[in-house]
C-alpha cells in the first residue's frame, strides 16, 4: 500500500522513532520539540502504533509517560534493529566510494589482542586482504558502540549475553596463575587449585566485569574452597598488572607460563587448568560476511 510516496513499512519505521525518542524523553513536549512536530502528531502516531500492535506502550495514568511491560520489550528490541537499519544504510553510502570498510572488533582489557587475533586468524589467513580492525574497549561501553557502529564485533570475557545483544562463545582460554617473585607460590613449576585456599587472588570489582568474577569465583568454589578476593580498581590495564598493586596476591590469567614484566612476575601453570570463556557480541538483527566467516571459523 503506498501514502503518499511512503509505504505502511516506512511509516511503521518512522512510528517506532518515535516511540524510541518519546521513552528516551521526559515529557511528551520535548519529545516533540526533538522531533520538530507537534505533540498530537506525536501523540497520534503512538497511539497508531498501539493499535497496530495490540498492545498499550505507555502507562498514562500519570503526567508523564511510563512504559509498560510491553513497552519496555519494544523499546530494548527497537534500539537494535534501528541501529541496524542505519548501519546497514552508511555502509551502502560508503560501499559507493570505493573507499574500503573496516570491520572493526572491540575487545576488553582482560583479552590480549594476541588472544583476539587467535580468533580471526583463519579468516585473515583465507583472505589477507580483508579490512579489519582491533582495538580495546571497556565491557560497559560495549552496547553503546554496536549500537553508534563504532564497533562491528565485540569480544570479551563471559558467556551471557546482555539485553538487546546477541552472542556465543567464540573461545576457551586456559587459565595460569600470576605472582610476583617473592610471593610463596613462585618457587612451584605447577600448582593445583587448592594450593589458592590460603592466598589472596586479585579480582575485578567493577559492576562491567562482575560475570567474569563470578565464573573465577565458581571455579574456586569448584575446587572446595572460597576464595580470599582482593578487589582491583585498575581499568584496562593486563589482568597480571593487579599483582604489582597487590604483592602478596596471586591473579588468573591466560599468559603462557614463564617469566613477565621484566622478570618481576612468574606465570605458573595448573596440574588441571580451568578455562575462561570469550563471547563474541553482537547487534541481532545485523548480517555481516566477515563476522559469519569469523564464527564459522571458531573450533571450540
Amino acid at each position: 500500500m503506498n501514502d503518499g510516496g511512503r509505504t505502511r513499512n516506512d511509516l511503521d519505521l518512522r512510528r517506532l522513532r518515535m516511540f524510541v525518542t518519546v521513552a528516551d524523553s521526559p515529557s511528551l513536549r520535548v519529545a516533540a520539540d526533538d522531533l520538530y512536530i507537534t505533540q498530537q502528531a506525536v501523540s497520534s502516531a503512538i497511539k497508531e502504533l498501539e493499535r497496530n500492535l495490540g498492545v498499550e506502550l505507555f502507562s498514562r495514568s500519570r503526567r508523564s509517560l511510563t512504559l509498560t511491560a510491553a513497552g519496555e520489550a519494544l523499546y530494548h528490541g527497537a534500539l537494535p534493529l534501528l541501529a541496524g537499519g542505519d548501519q546497514l544504510t552508511a555502509k551502502m553510502r560508503l560501499m559507493g566510494t570505493d573507499r574500503p570498510i573496516p570491520f572493526v572488533i572491540g575487545h576488553t582489557p582482560d583479552l590480549a589482542p594476541s588472544e583476539v587475533f587467535t580468533i580471526i586468524e583463519p579468516v585473515v589467513l583465507s583472505d589477507p586482504a580483508v579490512p579489519i580492525t582491533v582495538r580495546p574497549v571497556f565491557a560497559d561501553r560495549i552496547h553503546g558502540e554496536l549500537l553508534h557502529g563504532e564497533i562491528d564485533l565485540a569480544l570479551r570475557r563471559g558467556v551471557q549475553s546482555p539485553p538487546g545483544l546477541a552472542g556465543t562463545v567464540a573461545a576457551h582460554h586456559q587459565l595460569h596463575l600470576a605472582v610476583r617473585t617473592d610471593h610463596p607460590l613462585a618457587q612451584h613449576d605447577r600448582i593445583t587449585l587448592r594450593d589458592l585456599a590460603e592466598h589472596d587472588i586479585v579480582m575485578s570489582e567493577a559492576e562491567e566485569d562482575t560475570e567474569y568474577t563470578q565464573i573465577l569465583i565458581s571455579t574456586c568454589q569448584g575446587a572446595g574452597f572460597e576464595p580470599r578476593v582482593v578487589p582491583s580498581t585498575l581499568r584496562g590495564t593486563p589482568p597480571h598488572t593487579g599483582v604489582i598493586t597487590h604483592p602478596d596476591a596471586c591473579v588468573f590469567v591466560t599468559n603462557e607460563p614463564g617469566w613477565i614484566y621484566g622478570h618481576r612476575i612468574r606465570v605458573i601453570e595448573f596440574d588441571d587448568p580451568p578455562i575462561a570463556p570469550v563471547q563474541a557480541l553482537w547487534l541481532p538483527h545485523t548480517s555481516s560476511e566477515i563476522r559469519r566467516s569469523i564464527l564459522d571459523s571458531v573450533v571450540l
